[in-house]
């Protein structure tokens, strides 16, 4: 060590306590200096604690900026009450929850205010505004200060707080907190609150109801009873907000262990959402989730923000119309009672189109639910089988590459003449309940044959599939393990947004640009907030990939045997398009493209009940078809790029499957092919592969049937029931 060093330790254990005196002299000293600063700043008059601001809430607008989406002023709603009409069952939520120690303190409480600075300290962030504000200080920034976070504005927050606890008694600085809280959207206070969630004034309210009205205080976006989680009538988030409320009731002697107990299974029913002049209700909640996430619920309701979002007004009500009307009449035809649709700009991730139900106010389905962006999804059935061809077609198959559509067992565990379905045999069949014998990979894609897309998938790679999917903006499809060969048929859950703008990244010739909402936000003053208008794409899919699959989707002739061409058919423009049914019949696709526009679609039902047994082109088809005609003749009629590329040496990998093997006889594709590297040279021994006597058991039996002499006139078969 260093003698300085070693000179300097010794006198700090030496004279540490005189050290530790000055040290704590001096932080009194600066910490009185910076509070008489702070206490000698401009603080705006008391007075206008009894104004709300919300001349400057958050105003949405279209990809125009003309076009008003939503106005958290307008329809302003709020009923103040005196304290005394209020619910004490809300009182003791409301303080429970928010501020135990509400009348002990002076104001701020010191300790929360250290250990918020400590959280956020180590967080690398001084004024995240983590934790430390008492019910005074939320009143002051509610009703007095603006929202920038400066620790200016920190310090007149805790000084203004101090001086309003002298001017006004407790009850009565509870009483504005309670009259002017955001509550959700254009609503502020309990009263109001109250009679849009029960239908009853605040002085009625139970303490189960007030439960719920204390939940939603952080955060009344996202935890709004008129948000559902999947596959629940509920909102999941809110139903643990709740509970919490709940124990901490408990926590602070307001109830017995009984009560908590009870109250946290009780049974609350909300009112139906009311109607409002909000236009693109799922868009705008999405955004303002968005925004409350990012920079907190403050700025939405005080903010005076301008947001520019990516949103194509014109064409968001026209997919609303077609929904609408779709949907309800799916319901008779169908049992499909809801639908869902995005569309987005492949050329730059814009969202143009987000309509999340046939009805945001509906409440039978519910409406408010939004399917388009909700996780963990739904399961997309066969549009999820482009990303394994897209794998397979990187990994150097083509489209003209043959394998044989022939009842197959998959699974190593059963014989492979067996074709039981039960676990853990896997033998799947195909929607026409057809085999088709040999069938190139255009054809495969394009009619959507199951046997075909699974052996695909294998060839591929199960893991490069999701790697890949994960590139092109797939997010829900995490782990690896949790798939098998069913993935392909959509054995996974996906979000129609991250589907939608997957599809986008063929459209551009493999260039994927996340999908995004907002263009641009603006304050007040109109300094830049956020600027997404220049964005910039990646290169996660090779372009001739990407050109192979957007031929094969948009060739009318390969896909002819599924009769939806005259239903899907836009002469004179160059539209891919991909179809997907579940096999439980509970989720209907169709996702389509052109180069400047991707439209998705979904159709079912939100408590995941099965429709009747149709194929996606019957019940989603026309919608969607409807919808893309709307969007091509408003916007330039472009043509997809289609390069010539090289023909494989291999046979196989070319279309010619009749070449003899050694036995003189031919055989499956992974006779010929080492399904990673399937250029390259043939494997010498094609049953190491566990698959390879699996898939080639059937293709001998089918040889047999029509004798060693293959014509030409075989393939003129395929369509026959095998």
């Amino acid at each position: 060590m260093h003698p300085v060093l070693r000179r300097s330790k010794r006198y700090v254990r030496k004279h540490w306590r005189l050290i530790f005196t000055w040290g704590l002299t001096l932080s009194f000293f600066l910490g009185g200096v910076t509070f008489l600063w702070a206490a000698s700043l401009h603080i705006p008059d008391l007075a206008s604690l009894e104004s709300r601001r919300i001349e400057q809430s958050v105003k949405i607008y279209d990809r125009t900026g003309e076009v008003l989406l939503s106005d958290l002023n307008q329809d302003f709603a709020r009923t103040i009450v005196s304290l005394e009409e209020i619910s004490p069952h809300i009182k003791n939520t409301v303080l429970a929850i928010e501020d135990p120690e509400f009348y002990e303190h002076a104001g701020v409480q010191p300790k929360a205010i250290a250990r918020a600075i400590y959280t956020n300290l180590t967080q690398g962030d001084l004024l995240s505004g983590q934790g430390g504000s008492t019910i005074t200080q939320q009143v002051v920034k509610l009703s007095v200060l603006t929202t920038d976070k400066s620790i200016t504005r920190k310090l007149k927050e805790w000084v203004l707080a101090l001086k309003i606890e002298r001017v006004l008694n407790k009850d009565q600085i509870l009483g504005l907190y309670l009259n002017q809280v955001p509550m959700g959207g254009n609503m502020y206070g309990i009263e109001e609150a109250s009679q849009t969630f029960f239908n009853k004034s605040a002085s009625d309210i139970t303490l189960p109801e007030a439960a719920y009205l204390a939940a939603v205080l952080p955060a009344p976006t996202r935890l709004s009873p008129y948000r559902y989680t999947e596959g629940s009538d509920k909102n999941e988030a809110l139903e643990i907000r709740k509970n919490l409320v709940w124990d901490k009731l408990f926590e602070h002697n307001y109830i017995t262990a009984k009560e908590r107990d009870e109250g946290k299974a009780a049974v609350v029913e909300f009112e139906p959402q009311r109607a409002n002049s909000i236009q693109a209700p799922h868009f705008v909640f999405y955004i303002e989730q968005y925004l409350e996430e990012k920079y907190g619920i403050d700025v939405i309701e005080e903010g005076g923000w301008k947001v520019v979002s990516t949103l194509d007004a014109e064409l968001q009500t026209e997919t609303e119309r077609i929904l609408a009307q779709g949907a309800l009449q799916n319901t008779e035809r169908f049992n499909a009672s809801n639908a869902a649709l995005v569309a987005v700009d492949p050329k730059n991730g814009d969202i143009l189109a987000m309509v999340g139900s046939r009805n945001y106010f509906d409440t039978e389905i519910p409406g408010a639910y939004n399917v388009a962006v909700m996780k963990p999804g739904r399961q997309p059935g066969s549009a999820f089988k482009p990303f394994a061809y897209a794998e397979a077609f990187n990994k150097g198959y083509t489209p003209d590459t043959v394998v044989f559509d022939l009842q197959t067992q998959f699974s190593t565990a059963c014989p492979p003449t067996s074709f039981e379905s039960e676990y853990p045999c896997y033998s799947p069949g195909n929607y026409d309940n057809q085999f088709r014998g040999p069938i190139d990979l255009r054809h495969a894609l394009a009619e959507s044959i199951n046997i075909p897309a699974v052996k695909v998938l294998y060839l591929a790679g199960l893991r490069d599939t999701l790697s890949l999917a994960r590139q092109m903006g797939i997010t829900t499809l995490e782990d690896p393990n949790r798939y098998g060969l069913t993935l392909v048929l959509g054995g996974g859950e996906v979000t129609l947004l991250d589907m939608t703008s997957a599809y986008g990244t063929f459209a551009t010739d493999g260039v994927h640009y996340d999908p995004i909402s907002i263009l641009k936000i603006e304050d007040s003053s109109g300094e830049v907030i956020e600027d997404n208008t220049e964005r910039h794409g990646t290169q996660v899919l090779p372009r001739e990939t990407a050109q192979k699959i957007n031929d094969v989707l948009s060739d009318i002739a390969a896909r002819a045997s599924l009769g939806v061409n005259s239903t899907l058919s836009f002469p004179g423009h160059d539209v891919a398009f991909k179809t997907g049914t579940t096999n439980n019949y509970r989720d209907a696709w169709t996702i389509g493209y052109t180069p400047n526009i991707v439209i998705g679609m979904w159709a079912g039902n939100n408590d995941n009940s099965a429709m009747e047994k149709r194929v996606s082109g019957l019940i989603v088809g026309p919608m969607w078809a409807e919808a893309m005609r709307y969007a091509i003749t408003n916007r330039p009629n472009e043509s997809f790029s289609r390069s010539e590329y090289s023909q494989p040496e291999k046979p196989v990998l070319a279309g010619n499957w009749q070449v003899p093997g050694d036995d003189n006889r031919p055989h499956e594709i992974l006779y010929w092919v080492d399904r990673g590297n399937p250029t390259g040279p043939s494997p010498s021994n094609p049953a190491m592969d566990p698959q390879y006597i699996y898939w080639d058991t059937p293709v001998q039996a089918w040889l047999s049937q029509y004798g060693f002499t293959l014509s030409e006139t075989l393939n003129d078969e395929e369509g026959e029931d095998n």
